[in-house]
């Protein structure tokens, strides 16, 4: 893809958006605006790459395309709500603004997260998440509460007031009683599964678990304050405080025994209950990694 026609697609999918909009504004629509920026190739617009390049960095974020990016995407989802705006939609419209994973590492820093996209730590899965309903959220809260993309097709079935299949398994849950009455959700696992090998960004990255890999096939439980990550090559297991070790430096796996034992359960259950795929066959170039 050539660099013009990488940096208009984040444009091109805002005019096609908000033609959308446009075309549905006399009868409910549900519009999914996904855009590939932040994404490599990390190729920005001319005008607003010159606009960064001329600005102050500093030794965490220095990249001018990079940078040029992220206003290319913020310049989109503004031209949205002003579409919405527009036709009087707002204050009938719930938005919802998330992504799918941390910021890439090699361009930019998660700090104080440890690693970046890709990771089972913080950075790699730590994500905002916006909600925007006139009249239904109270402006200007925040919440604490872990919550997931999982929960995004529940919420959205309520917000339409329509019924939830009766015949799915259903990960996530509703939010609307928290974002719009404060209603506390009740404390509940969340799970992440990746059993697979996914590449590195540089040799010797001190973020990641060793210097081959972001992440090598394994699972990950978080529960309340705590965190365990079990990888399946030499069943290494790392738990963190994350009230407390939010950076995830101080690996508790052997000072925590009963956590461990509590969180291995659940993870071991969890991916009997949704027939998650776990390898079986051990890598023939397998090397135990020097953690942290």
């Amino acid at each position: 893809m050539n660099k013009k026609r990488a940096s208009a697609l984040t444009d091109r999918l805002a005019e096609e958006a908000c033609r959308i909009i446009s075309e549905n504004k006399d009868r409910p629509f549900f519009l999914s605006f996904t855009t590939y920026s932040v994404h490599t190739p990390i190729q920005g617009r001319e005008d607003l790459v010159k606009k960064f390049a001329a600005k102050e960095s500093t030794a965490e974020h220095n990249n001018a395309e990079y940078a040029a990016m992220i206003a290319s995407l913020d310049m989109a989802v503004g031209r949205v709500v002003e579409t919405l705006k527009e036709h009087q939609l707002l204050e009938r419209t719930l938005i919802i603004f998330t992504s799918d994973n941390g910021g890439h590492e090699g361009v930019t820093s998660n700090e104080p997260l440890r690693s970046g996209k890709g990771s089972y730590y913080e950075g790699g899965i730590r994500e905002p998440f916006f909600f925007s309903w006139k009249g239904k959220i109270k402006a200007g809260q925040s919440s604490d509460t872990p919550m997931t993309n999982l929960d995004l097709f529940p919420t959205l079935v309520a917000a339409a007031r329509a019924p939830l299949p009766k015949t799915k398994l259903l990960d996530g849950h509703n939010l609307l009683p928290l974002l719009t009455k404060g209603q506390p959700l009740s404390e509940r696992p969340l799970y992440w599964h990746f059993p697979i090998y996914l590449e590195g960004y540089r040799e010797n990255d001190q973020e990641t678990r060793d210097p081959l890999f972001r992440t090598r096939p394994g699972s990950v439980v978080r529960l309340g304050p705590w965190k365990l990550h079990q990888y399946f090559e030499d069943n290494g297991l790392e738990l963190y405080n994350l009230d407390e070790d939010l950076s995830e430096q101080t690996n508790l796996a052997n000072t925590k025994p009963e956590k461990v034992k509590e969180l291995l359960a659940l993870l071991e259950n969890w991916r009997k209950e949704t027939n998650a795929p776990v390898p079986t066959e051990l890598n023939p170039k397998f090397r135990t990694p020097e953690t942290h």
